[in-house]
């Protein structure tokens, strides 16, 4: 089977691991964390870097030091993995969803303003698939309506925003560093910021609310949101990588699209001209003049031994949002349409022609 993703690991990344082991700082504590931190907020152009356990962590912890609460509102994708909501949610607050703009399947701009109520506090706009969302016109908004926003740039590491790098325009940015990610620490995540006040309660929060210079003395509420030594040891050695495994993608992108583009019914992954896609997933769309369903292909594909991933599911169709207002048809199109092809930086050429070629013949 050819796997949707799998991490880009090497000599490098063993080094680093048996180095944190060797030293015997394998939890939260040792040398490899701060270096990540440093060098990660440094490569996305930010001040600060908190790491966390997981993404999910870090959209929660960010949050949480931005005072988001019970009966506030914060403005969300509805197409985006659930981890988005899910973290709203988490703090008591209200997930607020706006459909996807057409063309590049992230939060519409123009359709953020009329979800915004005196209860809206925050935006987390989520640069999908690897595509960075527009963020002049959010930032505006945001600026506008004196509002936070926090980032969820977690699919989407090194992507540019009109030649700046995505995780530098919120208050907080928050990435995943998941195996199937960009770079990866097995799980892991992290937290950025240019602000000293939001990143001092992060880094409190984040360990249980413990003050600084008071052990065992907790003033707040905290989290065991903390990222181990031998993580932060992997991310080191990711982070020398990133580059590289970069541009592999969108190489593997352009082959792709060389072959994808000759058939017809199949709509290829969108590239803005204000954008840098790093390609995180090689999503398509199978229209229906390709002549068979999307899920069909991906059954005919599953039986060829190419693995394959539908879109997310649009959270307000899932059980825990279900009663949330509001009509959102372009997400469920992209959704039912949508599908993700094997986009590891691990890939060879002669297998992603294979797979075109599978795609082709399956042509109706």
């Amino acid at each position: 089977m050819i796997p949707v993703a799998e991490p880009f690991l090497g000599e490098e990344e063993l080094k680093n691991v048996i180095d944190a082991v060797k030293s015997g700082w394998i939890s939260s504590k040792g040398k490899f964390i701060s270096e990540f931190e440093e060098k990660f907020a440094k490569y996305c152009g930010c001040f600060h870097g908190i790491a966390t356990s997981n993404g999910t962590a870090a959209l929660h912890l960010a949050l949480k030091a931005l005072g988001i609460k019970k009966n506030d509102e914060v403005i969300v994708p509805t197409l985006t993995f659930i981890a988005t909501a899910n973290a709203v949610t988490y703090c008591g607050a209200k997930p607020v969803f706006v459909d996807p703009h057409p063309d590049y399947w992230c939060m519409d701009p123009e359709k953020i303003e009329e979800k915004i109520t005196e209860n809206t506090k925050a935006i987390i706009p989520v640069h999908l698939y690897g595509h960075p969302c527009d963020m002049d016109p959010i930032m505006e908004i945001v600026r506008d309506h004196d509002l936070y926003m926090v980032e969820d740039a977690a699919e989407a590491h090194g992507a540019e925003y009109k030649g700046k790098k995505v995780g530098s325009f919120g208050d907080i940015s928050c990435f995943s560093f998941f195996a199937n990610k960009i770079i990866t620490t097995g799980e892991g995540g992290m937290c950025l910021t240019d602000n000293d006040e939001f990143a001092d309660r992060m880094r409190i929060l984040r360990d249980h609310g413990m003050n600084p210079n008071r052990k065992y003395w907790h003033d707040v509420v905290g989290f065991n949101y903390r990222m181990t030594n031998m993580q932060a040891a992997l991310g080191v050695a990711q982070l020398g990588k990133i580059e590289q495994i970069i541009e592999i993608k969108r190489k593997n992108a352009d082959l792709y699209d060389s072959s994808c583009s000759l058939i017809n019914g199949i709509t290829l992954p969108p590239e803005e001209k204000w954008a840098k896609n790093v390609c995180w997933m090689y999503s398509v769309l199978i229209e229906d003049d390709y002549g068979i369903s999307r899920d069909d292909l991906m059954k005919k594909l599953e039986r060829e031994g190419i693995d394959s991933r539908p879109l997310f599911y649009p959270i307000h169709t899932m059980p825990p949002y279900r009663n949330y207002d509001g009509d959102f048809p372009i997400a469920e199109v992209l959704s039912k349409k949508g599908m993700s092809l094997p986009s590891s930086a691990k890939l060879k050429k002669e297998e992603i022609e294979m797979i075109c070629n599978y795609i082709i013949q399956h042509h109706a």
